[in-house]
């Protein structure tokens, strides 16, 4: 791995994520697609069938997994960090870790109309903005890198984090 993406829903990390593989000549890789793979099943699917707990006990193997032995840029789970094995494994890898983090206001707006999720429909504004607020501190703890992308295109966050990591030597890798 040459950077994690970490943040709440609706950050940018996947679209981030590709944009700076991309940059880099890397691969891009998100934690819930490797996670569909493995399972054969889609997300709800699995938190239909086998519950939560279930969940992230994989998303925590496919984690360790790929941090030990993927390349490229991955993009988290919005949830990812706050289980406290996947919290450990973030804070002690040498890779950067990098929030995009974002405001309560512009989650809302990013989000709203977003069917694909969903915790959205489920908690509504009120509850996605103090499951936002449960979260922050997590995602702040785990990082090494801030990056605000409220008044940000996904072009200008990249810039961004270009300009704060070292990415010397990273073209061509795959994952």
């Amino acid at each position: 791995m040459r950077a994690i993406l970490v943040g709440f829903m609706g950050s940018g990390k996947t679209t981030v994520g590709e944009l700076l593989a991309q940059r880099l000549d890397l691969k891009h890789r998100d934690l819930d697609d490797i996670i569909v793979e493995r399972a054969g099943k889609s997300i709800q699917q699995i938190f239909d069938d086998e519950g939560e707990p279930a969940f992230r006990q994989l998303e925590h193997e496919v984690l360790a997994d790929t941090l030990a032995n993927g390349k490229g840029i991955l993009s988290t789970g919005g949830g990812t960090p706050i289980q406290a094995a996947n919290y450990d494994l973030l804070r002690k890898s040498d890779v950067p870790v990098i929030l995009l983090n974002v405001k309560p206001e512009t989650v809302l707006s990013r989000l709203t109309d977003d069917g694909q999720r969903p915790l959205v429909k489920e908690l509504g504004a009120d509850g996605l903005l103090g499951l936002k607020e449960k979260r922050d501190a997590r995602y702040h703890d785990v990082s090494d890198i801030e990056i605000d992308t409220d008044d940000l295109t996904p072009i200008e966050v990249v810039d961004a984090i270009l300009a704060s990591v070292n990415f010397k030597n990273c073209g061509h890798d795959t994952m």
